[in-house]
């Protein structure tokens, strides 16, 4: 099996173009290929596991990836997928941020000389004039085309700015400007991204060569990539420091029994044959795979070491063997304390176990809440500053803990 067939096995194929010089080129190492990141925070998230492990099964087939970082489109915003405008970043949080996903990126790509490249958007885009890119590439693009396109069409009802709508322009320009000076002949993303990846492809044959499609491949992996890695309205990142290694474990552990299957497939570098035997898993077997996800996961991105330690810890609370160190932690100092003790429902709120006092309140009352492994009842329990120097471990409903210290 090639490469190509390999990830259609894995379900990572959605759309492409010249399905049959795809084929050829990734299954020959023959591909240059780029995936680009916008460096809107300063960690990449678990919703970018996809793009990182297509780059490296791809690298380990031989062909050459580029990691396009959008130093400069990050200063438009990618209107894809959202319903108002981003926050407009400084160049220097930016360029922040940008370092932060390079060293990252390391875990699971191979730079260096002959290898990969991790390559700015900001080199080029910067420097263009603006009347000199109008009259350069802007008749290349049509208007009514570019309204119909899916990643403007959730956005018309509720405003588009002229800013977000010259983000298509920019994203064809990279992979125009990438084809030209590093052979880049093909690019991935997700599938709501399609019409801007089009968009360079077309630009590229009207620009260059009207056959240059043949060598402007578009591959487009699933968008489903782009959904992973949100839980509670937030993030689950790939920086420890902002999710701990037992948390992106947790996160991992627990995904729904529909899911779980197609996670293994698509992200983890489990043989096919192996994947396949465990297609029709059931009941406890589902939970045995979560687990398998998890520490693959885990491993890749934050070592072994951490991987095995956060799945000791999370065998160890699922067997309600009580605390452990490596568990999401909560700390709190004097000023946290009213007249020296903390109410149980502040503690769930300021924990992130629950949003709200009142859903802790429900929670509590429907029997969803312990705190060292003993059931609460009382929404008015309170915890003395002694009890908090020990540690209390709270947990909500079977999967969700988290240690509260007082230091």
């Amino acid at each position: 099996m090639g490469i190509y067939e390999e990830l259609v096995a894995r379900g990572l194929i959605a759309q492409v173009t010249n399905e049959d010089e795809i084929r050829d080129m990734l299954n020959n190492g023959k591909a240059t290929f780029y995936i680009g990141f916008d460096c809107t925070a300063d960690s990449l998230t678990a919703g970018h596991f996809m793009a990182l492990t297509l780059m490296k099964r791809l690298q380990m087939a031989g062909n050459k990836p580029i990691a396009l970082i959008g130093g400069g489109t990050t200063m438009i915003g990618d209107p894809s997928g959202r319903t108002d405008m981003r926050k407009m970043l400084t160049i220097e949080d930016i360029n922040h941020n940008a370092e932060c996903f390079k060293r990252q990126m390391e875990r699971f790509i191979d730079f260096g000389e002959g290898k990969a490249q991790m390559i700015n958007n900001a080199d080029w885009l910067l420097k263009l004039n603006y009347v000199e890119l109008l009259r350069e590439v802007g008749a290349c693009f049509s208007v009514n085309n570019m309204l119909r396109a899916r990643c403007y069409e959730q956005r018309m009802e509720r405003g588009l700015s002229f800013l977000e709508f010259n983000y298509m322009i920019m994203q064809s320009y990279d992979f125009y400007y990438l084809f030209q000076h590093y052979g880049c002949n093909m690019q991935f993303g997700g599938d709501d991204q399609w019409s801007n990846m089009l968009g360079g492809t077309e630009l590229i044959r009207k620009k260059l060569d009207k056959d240059a499609h043949a060598m402007t491949i578009t591959l487009l992996t699933d968008s489903q990539g782009n959904k992973m890695g949100k839980t509670a309205g937030n993030a689950v990142w790939l920086d420890p420091n902002k999710t701990s290694p037992y948390e992106f474990y947790q996160y991992w552990r627990n995904v729904g029994d529909a899911d779980v299957m197609k996670c293994i497939r698509m992200l983890t570098f489990l043989p096919l044959e192996e994947i396949d035997a465990m297609a029709n898993w059931e009941g406890s077997q589902l939970n045995r795979a979560k687990e398998i996800l998890a520490f693959e996961l885990t491993k890749m991105v934050h070592g072994e070491e951490e991987a095995k330690k956060a799945e000791t810890s999370a065998k160890a609370l699922f067997a309600g063997g009580g605390s452990s160190e490596d568990m999401p932690t909560t700390e709190l100092t004097e000023a946290d304390l009213t007249d020296g003790a903390a109410d149980v429902m502040t503690l769930l709120v300021k924990t992130g176990l629950c949003p709200s006092k009142s859903d802790a309140r429900r929670n509590i009352q429907q029997g969803g809440v312990t705190a060292n492994d003993e059931k609460l009842s009382d929404i008015g329990k309170v915890f003395t500053a002694d009890e908090l120097k020990a540690g209390v471990v709270l947990k909500r409903g079977k999967k969700n803990f988290n240690k509260v210290v007082l230091k």
